[in-house]
Order: C-alpha cells, then structure tokens, then sequence
C-alpha cells in the first residue's frame, strides 16, 4: 500500500473514533432543530432578538464585512464558491432578452456571470436586448458592485442598481424574467415575505433560482463541516478581515436555514410550481428552482 493510501486509510479511522465520540455531543450543541422563536421574536445565528432588529444587526454585518466579502469567499470556501456561482448561472441558462433581477446581490457576482454568459452565446444584440438590477439592502455592498463593474467595463444600460429590503421591493407587479438570490435569503427577516415578494416581481412564466449554504446528509462529512466552520472560519474573518463576530454569526445563520425539504415547501407556499432543488458538494450548497406558472 503506497503512502498516500496509509495515511487517508489512518485519518479516516481516526476521524470515525472521534466522529463516534464527539459527534452527538457537538450536534446537539449546534442543532438547527431547535424550537421556533415565540412571538415578534427571530433568530440572529443562535441568538434570538426582536424581529425588528434583526434588519439592522444584518446590516451592520454586511457593512462590516463589506470591503473584504469576496476575499473571505475565496478564503472560506477555497475559492469553490465560484464553481458553485458558474453552476447557478448554467442552471439559469440566460437567453437574449432576459430581464433579470438578481436580490442580495451587491458585489456584482451573479450579475457579472449573467452577462458574462450572455456574452459567450456568441449573440451580438445579448447584452443589448438583457439587463440586470441589482439589489442589495446594503449600501457599502453595493458600492464595492459598482467599483468593480466600473472597472470590469459594464455600463448603466447593462446594469442598474437598487437599494432596497428584500421584503418591500418597490418595483411593480410582473416586472422580471428571472429572480436570482445568492447566499442572501438566510438573512432576511421574513423569508416567506421575499418569496412573496418574488414570485409578485416576476413575469408569468418567470423563473425563481436560489443559491443558499443547505444541509450535509453525511454525519461525517456535517461532523467535519461543523468543525470547520464553528472553529475555522471565525479566526479567518479575524485574521483576514479584522472581523469575528460577523463570521461567527454567518456560520450560525447557516445552522438556522431550513433543510433542503422545509424550504422547497416554503417556495411551494409563495405560488412557485415544478418547485425542484439540486444539491452540490454533498449539500453543502444547494441551488432551489421554481416557475411562476
């Protein structure tokens, strides 16, 4: 047996001892089943506060972590998150004309691979005949969007810019063709009210497609995961970013997100039909699909 092989063969026995030992003890610490908040109350990662404070608590964390966001991205997730990104965009397979409308989206990442993609059908008149808005409840977020398309070259009738809660758009009834969210729904105070408030956005026949951290359905795997991100990822957004706090609380928000199930029925509720989830890496990720129908 060559070396590699010894020591993947030694670490994985010694990740199940201590899977076998720690394992229930820590998922019960972490659990994401825990009891809903009563009254005007919601989570905050795990701690629980006034439904009117947790838009703003979110706003200081995205306005904290604003400047480095798409450098923890790379860090966190070893630079997959723009694997996961390039998936999303395939499964939206934009045409020419497509109107879209991508919510939390303030660095510009999913509406740059829009265009992007657009770009390479090799169709003259795609970015012409398409537009995105971005829009974002943050509005350093969408600053550090418009410093990078600006020097990526996108122009005003490409892409415009909105500041507004995912809860309240002000953009009229049937409006879009599509409605992307990335790695944002988690942190609205409402998600039935965003869903809502996309599936009224869009057009009849229009498509709603979410990217959002999900469940791991290998305890193994959810153990290691678990161990990185509560343990890990924190000290990154110090050491990085200069941030704790705001790292911890998007690792716990992960935790509080519905599973893969539970959401997909909470689409199902908001009016979306052929209503459909793809997991990637293991669950990890998980990219949501539903049509105004």
């Amino acid at each position: 047996m060559n070396t590699s092989k010894v020591v993947l063969t030694s670490t994985m026995k010694a990740v199940r001892k201590l899977n076998c030992a720690i394992l229930p003890k820590f998922l019960s610490q972490h659990a994401a089943s825990e009891p809903p908040p009563q009254g005007n109350k919601t989570h905050f990662g795990f701690e629980v506060v006034d439904e009117n404070e947790k838009t703003e608590k979110v706003h200081q964390v995205f306005e904290s972590v604003a400047s480095s966001y798409d450098k923890m991205n790379d860090a966190m997730s070893f630079g997959i998150h723009r694997i996961w990104k390039d998936i999303f965009i395939d499964r939206l397979g934009p045409v020419p004309g497509t109107r879209l409308l991508d919510v939390a989206g303030g660095t510009g990442d999913i509406a740059f691979r829009f265009l992007k993609y657009l770009k390479n059908t090799g169709n003259s008149d795609a970015h012409s005949e398409s537009h995105v808005t971005i829009s974002d409840i943050n509005e350093h977020m969408l600053n550090v969007g418009k410093g990078r398309a600006q020097k990526l070259g996108y122009s005003d009738e490409q892409i415009s810019w909105l500041l507004a809660n995912a809860e309240e758009l002000p953009i009229e009834d049937n409006s879009y063709t599509a409605y992307t969210i990335a790695f944002g729904i988690r942190n609205v105070t409402h998600m039935d009210r965003a869903l809502a408030e996309a599936y009224r956005v869009l057009k009849p026949g229009g498509r709603f497609l979410c990217l959002e951290f999900s469940h791991v359905n290998n305890q193994v795997l959810q153990w290691l995961y678990d161990r990185y991100s509560f343990e890990v990822i924190p000290v990154m957004g110090q050491v990085i970013a200069g941030d704790w706090k705001s790292y911890e609380y998007l690792v716990e928000s992960i935790r509080q997100f519905p599973n893969q199930e539970d959401f997909s029925k909470m689409i199902r509720s908001a009016g979306f039909r052929c209503v459909s989830y793809e997991n990637l890496t293991f669950g990890v990720v998980a990219i949501h699909s539903g049509f105004k129908l």
